[in-house]
């Protein structure tokens, strides 16, 4: 008898009020709501101009924090820096407001870019991109000459570059064959090279454009190409398409795949 009622007021101590429970759920939410706002967001892969090293359908977690302006009291806590070459980066687009681009940082501020018949040169040496993919190759038109031959091949409408402004600023930043990349800006580039449309045809990413930096894949789906406008017929469509499709078309393989 004497073991039950301890039983018993023990059961009691340990059990979870009502009140209880929608404050530890209050805590909870308040924790998603700043990582997502502050310190994470997602982000899916449109297009395949990040191939193969991101795929369309491939959704990101991307640490928001990484670039964020430094602040002393959390220097020790979150792992802040400036982005460096190589960095696969999220950012605003700084040619069509509210469009988020993916991209790889190519050149930091100082350095000297330019590229010929293709491949990637800074301040004087020959990258080595294991990243970079070539599909099309050089057919001999402007449009070819001027994307592997940036930037000794003035802009123009003829060569693909449709933001205006770039096509007369582009000048100031030639110095002899190089681009030179100013304070506080980069030069991003798509692994897809024949098949992205980046720092070449809209110019450098500024700094308070960046988001983040990818961190690992959530989640990838095989599906297709998709523009940034999409009708409300064509989202509904894509989201019967991932009901109808969740098992087959997920690659698994890719989950939780790191990005580096």
């Amino acid at each position: 008898m004497a073991s039950e009622k301890r039983d018993f007021m023990r059961d009691k101590e340990t059990k979870e009020t009502p009140v209880e429970f929608l404050a530890g759920l209050a805590e909870g939410l308040v924790a998603v709501f700043f990582i997502i706002t502050f310190v994470a967001q997602t982000f899916a892969i449109p297009s395949g101009s990040m191939e193969d090293s991101l795929l369309i359908g491939d959704h990101l977690l991307v640490n928001k924090e990484q670039f964020a302006p430094k602040s002393r009291w959390a220097d020790l806590l979150l792992p802040y820096r400036d982005p460096r070459a190589g960095d696969i980066v999220v950012f605003m687009s700084p040619e069509q407001p509210g469009l988020i681009l993916v991209k790889r940082i190519i050149g930091v501020p100082g350095d000297r870019i330019h590229l010929r018949y293709g491949e990637v040169y800074r301040n004087g040496e020959k990258l080595n991109e294991p990243y970079a993919k070539h599909t099309l190759g050089n057919d001999g038109t402007y449009a070819s000459m001027y994307r592997d031959n940036f930037p000794a091949v003035p802009a123009s409408s003829i060569a693909g570059v449709r933001n205006q402004q770039w096509r007369r600023e582009i000048t100031r930043h030639i110095e002899r064959d190089d681009i030179v990349v100013p304070v506080d800006n980069y030069f991003a580039m798509g692994d897809n090279r024949d098949n992205s449309y980046d720092s070449r045809y809209w110019g450098f990413v500024a700094k308070e454009k960046l988001i983040g930096r990818p961190m690992f894949i959530t989640w990838s789906f095989q599906t297709s190409e998709y523009g940034p406008e999409m009708s409300a017929a064509e989202q509904l469509r894509r989201i019967s398409e991932v009901l109808v499709h969740f098992f087959d078309r997920t690659r698994w393989s890719r989950t939780m795949h790191l990005i580096r």
